[in-house]
């Protein structure tokens, strides 16, 4: 019999009844659907507010990475991540950097850009003159629809416009900045977008279609940098072998983004763990890696005339202590509460940390011993377990499996059957 997931009223019904639906589509067990609703400190009535059609949830796993100095103050930073050697990675590095100093950062005012889009404008250029005389007739319509935020000391600061070429003519685009203070600033930013459309439409003649906020937060960026010992990182030749990693990454953008994204496993592991936009961030910094019009890396790795390494990193941080489920999901405020930051600029501070030492862990096991060896221990243990290993069974395993640098799923099983023969279940 044909299935067909065209399913009136599914939104409608609660998550139980759907997930009997999915369930004799999918062909589902009833260990699997009860695996599904065991939601354990998340309710499922908080997860069915949060999104759509909602059948369940999906834990990850919350580790600590330990050792963070940063600005002479210490910080245990919580991830949400699958990956493994992520945490541990971090973890070692930032106990490197420790040995230099630990990470020194700063960041911009945390401001955002919100984008209208108009067209059909007879005369872009004027228009684009007409508004920026109007720009503070505009600002104060988008810092009348929140007080709350200009009272805080945030809101519309600024406005810029600029005429773009596109296949459907010249546009004229004009850009909103918004100090968003401790929220991301997506619905702050998005709402004065709109409530400016008409007025922008008066001053142009022409029409607005988007009014949306950018990700690319080129306003609101974060930095840290750190000096590293080199006997702390493991001698010259390891200095050297990182230094020659990054300007293989500076350089070409196949390495480069490999290299980002080992900036981003940790930053989205903590992005995730506070129930921040990690999709926002990954957009962010990848259109931050191509500025300068070549995509490369968002760190960089230098040596100074000690024979240390220096290492330093600069990307957009869109990041909020408040709104959407940042303050609702129980385990998102445990982790924020655990991370101990004040404010979204110091949020945002940390995160750079992290992705620069994520990096340094990264770079120097692949000057080292090679990125492998930690990565595929910890793979190992996943593979033992999804071959049917408890226990002790799953070290014991996964430790052969490494021995023979044969971690695969065939063998891990292999070698299952083969303590299931000799007894030792």
């Amino acid at each position: 019999m044909n299935k067909s997931s065209s399913i009136s009223g599914f939104h409608k019904l609660n998550p139980s009844e759907r997930l009997s639906l999915v369930k004799e589509f999918a062909g589902l067990s009833d260990e699997e659907c009860s695996l599904l609703q065991n939601t354990g400190s998340f309710p499922m009535e908080m997860a069915n507010r949060m999104i759509e059609n909602v059948i369940g949830v999906f834990p990850l796993p919350l580790g600590i990475a330990v050792n963070f100095l940063i600005n002479k103050r210490d910080y245990l930073i919580p991830m949400a991540i699958e990956e493994p050697s992520v945490v541990a990675a971090a973890s070692y590095a930032a106990k490197m950097v420790r040995d230099g100093g630990g990470f020194f950062t700063s960041s911009t005012p945390p401001v955002m850009i919100g984008q209208i889009q108009i067209v059909n404008v007879k005369d872009p250029y004027g228009s684009r003159m007409r508004v920026i005389q109007s720009k503070d007739e505009i600002m104060k319509k988008a810092n009348d629809q929140d007080p709350v935020l200009v009272s805080a000391g945030g809101g519309a600061k600024d406005l810029d416009a600029k005429v773009i070429n596109t296949t459907k003519g010249p546009m004229l685009i004009v850009e909103l900045h918004v100090d968003c203070r401790d929220a991301m600033g997506a619905n702050a930013v998005n709402t004065m977008a709109e409530a400016v459309a008409p007025m922008i439409e008066r001053i142009t003649g022409g029409r607005v279609y988007l009014r949306i906020i950018s990700n690319l937060a080129v306003k609101r960026l974060v930095r840290a940098s750190c000096v590293v010992p080199k006997d702390a990182v493991g001698g010259e030749e390891v200095v050297e072998g990182i230094v020659n990693a990054y300007a293989f990454a500076a350089a070409d953008p196949y390495r480069a983004a490999t290299h980002n994204k080992g900036i981003l496993n940790g930053i989205i592991g903590v992005i995730v763990a506070t129930c921040n936009d990690h999709r926002a961030i990954e957009a962010g910094a990848h259109a931050y890696a191509v500025k300068n019009g070549h995509y490369t890396a968002l760190s960089t790795w230098e040596k100074n005339e000690k024979g240390d390494l220096v290492g330093s990193i600069e990307l957009p941080m869109a990041v909020g202590l408040i709104g959407g489920a940042v303050r609702t999901h129980p385990i998102a405020k445990i982790a924020l509460k655990i991370l101990g930051v004040k404010t979204a600029n110091e949020f945002g501070e940390v995160l750079a940390a992290v992705g620069l030492a994520q990096n340094l862990g990264a770079l120097r096991a692949l000057a080292s011993e090679g990125i492998q060896r930690g990565h595929m221990s910890l793979h190992a243990r996943n593979i033992a377990v999804a071959a049917g290993a408890t226990g002790d069974l799953i070290d014991l395993v996964a430790e052969k499996m490494v021995q023979e640098k044969k971690i695969r799923m065939d063998r891990a099983k292999e070698l299952l059957d083969q303590q299931h023969k000799s007894g030792k279940t």
